[in-house]
């Protein structure tokens, strides 16, 4: 069974987690598939940008439990390795912007990858809540990382402590998404996002992607020093020559992603 849909609109990867009758609760079935489809979007270079969203009311409840206590399942262990590292470890370094499109709750592990993608909306209905204390476990899929890094250590604290559920207006105020709009208008919006991402200097994007990644555990001289040595190389690429000469000739620049 296909637990998550694609197409391809233009030069952009849709991707939407369907199991809706329970949540988009990952179970390793989803996982797998979901790593497949973000494999596809790095390895296809006509693929310059990719649309995260989800079927139905929920964006991903995390955890599929059932899964979770079942004797016969994964375990514990080979779900946090194999199924939720494997995904934001994918969407960080796929080298192309990741678009998000919460349409509804992100609970748990369903919420640690929507903040782990490059740009996050959210539709008025949608929430946000750190899940994982009210059953006895610790945040994964890179939550502990991203987490205070957006909201701040204080707020991350209580949210994963408390396990407050906050709505898309106050994930907004906390600095957790770029933008929130109305409830009918979330995939139009997303998708003109992926498609004018999927139009720009693709190679630059995902130069500054690496960047950013790298800021997270680099000092001051070093981000320097790798601001200088990443520059040269998007420098030397066909989309600045464009722009460039877009620039000096008044016109609109066409970018190849090249």
């Amino acid at each position: 069974m296909s637990f998550i849909i694609t197409e391809i609109e233009n030069a952009v990867l849709k991707i939407k987690l369907n199991r809706p009758d329970k949540f988009n609760s990952f179970n390793r079935e989803m996982a797998l598939q979901l790593q497949d489809a973000l494999k596809k979007a790095e390895d296809d270079k006509t693929i310059r940008a990719v649309y995260l969203t989800a079927e139905g009311k929920a964006f991903c409840a995390g955890q599929d439990l059932a899964e979770a206590v079942d004797p016969q399942g994964p375990g514990i262990k080979k779900i946090v390795e194999e199924h939720y590292n494997p995904i934001v470890k994918l969407i960080r370094s796929i080298e192309k912007p990741i678009v998000c499109g919460v349409n509804g709750v992100a609970a748990g592990a369903g919420a640690n990858i929507a903040l782990a993608c490059d740009i996050v909306i959210a539709n008025e209905s949608a929430s946000f809540i750190q899940a994982f204390s009210k059953i006895g476990l610790i945040p994964d899929s890179g939550g502990t990382f991203f987490l205070p890094r957006l909201v701040g250590f204080q707020r991350a604290s209580a949210l994963m402590m408390l396990g407050d559920k906050l709505t898309a207006q106050e994930a907004y105020t906390f600095g957790m998404l770029y933008k929130v709009v109305g409830s009918d208008e979330l995939d139009l919006a997303g998708m003109q996002l992926a498609n004018t991402l999927a139009d720009m200097p693709t190679i630059g994007i995902g130069l500054t992607k690496r960047l950013l990644n790298e800021s997270m555990t680099n000092n001051y001289d070093q981000q320097l020093k790798r601001e200088g040595e990443l520059q040269v190389e998007a420098a030397n690429t066909h989309d600045h020559k464009e722009g460039v000469q877009a620039f000096l000739e008044k016109r609109k620049p066409v970018f190849k992603g090249e």
